[in-house]
């Protein structure tokens, strides 16, 4: 009898080792479920809404940046990045109209012709990281208490990104973090997101240009205005017409001079060759060149009104906002910061991977 009770014991004891083991899911289940998701976001009704925070360990110290994404079926996104040490929100909204780098308190917007995020996406973008599972076939999966873990390679512009971990809610697949590694390991991006919604409803502007400028800023100071590729003014549909034939154009604030910003990073064998500030500039315009190793140049300005309507190029994330990459024999990577200062690195040789670094150091430095 007590070799039969001890016989049951095991037997109960298995079943119940099994039912729990029935309940897990490996890489390859979670893999079809993605498939699945992925499916659902691009049917009529997909979206998702979610909320974070993002860190830069790109200089001296972290920068953080609160994070919302807004996505909408087929090709509408909404990504609005607060500086929390500055402030300063800057949007990147695409909608029927082009990709827009918008800075509502500033009424500062650029416009790129581009069909971002199709073939580069960002970190907080959640089709951008079910592609980097799903395209990996060497994959490593984990699971905890509360999220399936995916490390990835990354397949972002940047070479020096190497490495993704990608935490998932088991419940629903919603992300719950990411961090991006270098070669060496060291973490470079994170994003924690504290809410992610699928299914979310937005109204009907909720993609809107105009609707986005104005929610932080005075719809009544400043105007959308337009430049062609040369930098000259061009008309817009939404613009009332001069005598001449011109758009009209409202100034917006004079924000006065910025000094000279200086980049913390440069590549090794670089160095500043010169500066000038650029004469009778209303801009407060300055050129600064560099030579060694690369060749480059980075031209710095404080347009006082416009929304620069640029040529057709590459949208490249810069991680604390988006910049457009244009040429092919030389190469231009234009961005706006917070305090409405125009960049724009020119160079024939310089490695788009290093005008994103020399970008990002920009970004921590003030006027000198």
């Amino acid at each position: 009898m007590r070799r039969i009770s001890w016989m049951l014991a095991m037997i109960l004891c298995v079943t119940v080792v099994l039912a729990g083991c029935g309940g897990k899911k490996d890489a390859a289940s979670v893999v079809k479920d993605l498939n699945n998701v992925v499916d659902t976001l691009q049917s009529k009704d997909g979206s998702y809404k979610g909320t974070g925070k993002m860190t830069l360990y790109t200089g001296e110290k972290p920068q953080e940046y609160q994070v919302e994404v807004w996505y909408q079926n087929p090709n509408y996104y909404r990504i609005s990045l607060t500086n929390a040490q500055k402030d300063v929100t800057q949007i990147v909204l695409r909608n029927d109209d082009g990709v827009f780098v918008l800075t509502p308190s500033l009424n500062k917007s650029f416009r790129f012709k581009s069909d971002w995020p199709d073939n580069q996406g960002q970190v907080y973008l959640y089709q951008t990281l079910v592609r980097g599972i799903l395209s990996d076939n060497t994959r490593q999966f984990a699971a905890d208490k509360d999220s399936y873990v995916f490390d990835v390679a990354a397949n972002y512009h940047s070479q020096s990104l190497v490495r993704q971990k990608i935490w998932l809610n088991k419940d629903n697949y919603a992300p719950k973090q990411v961090q991006v590694s270098d070669s060496d390991a060291h973490v470079v991006v994170e994003v924690k997101f504290d809410q992610f919604q699928f299914d979310a409803k937005f109204d009907k502007d909720s993609f809107d240009m105009k609707r986005n400028m104005t929610v932080q800023s005075d719809p009544s100071v400043g105007t959308v205005a337009e430049v062609d590729e040369n930098g000259n003014p061009v008309a817009s549909q939404d613009q009332p017409q001069g005598d001449n034939g011109e758009a009209a154009q409202e100034v917006t604030k004079e924000l006065g001079d910025f000094g000279m910003i200086i980049p913390d990073y440069l590549p090794e064998g670089v160095t500043l060759k010169d500066s000038n500030k650029l004469d009778n500039s209303d801009n407060h315009a300055l050129l600064l060149r560099y030579d060694g190793t690369y060749q480059f140049t980075i031209m710095e300005s404080r347009p006082q009104d416009r929304a620069v309507s640029l040529m057709s190029g590459e949208v490249v994330d810069l991680g604390f906002t988006a910049g457009l990459l244009a040429g092919d024999e030389q190469q231009t990577l234009t961005w706006m910061n917070g305090d409405g200062v125009e960049f724009r690195i020119t160079s024939a040789n310089l490695p788009v991977d290093e005008m994103i670094q020399i970008a990002a150091s920009l970004q921590e430095q003030s006027g000198k």
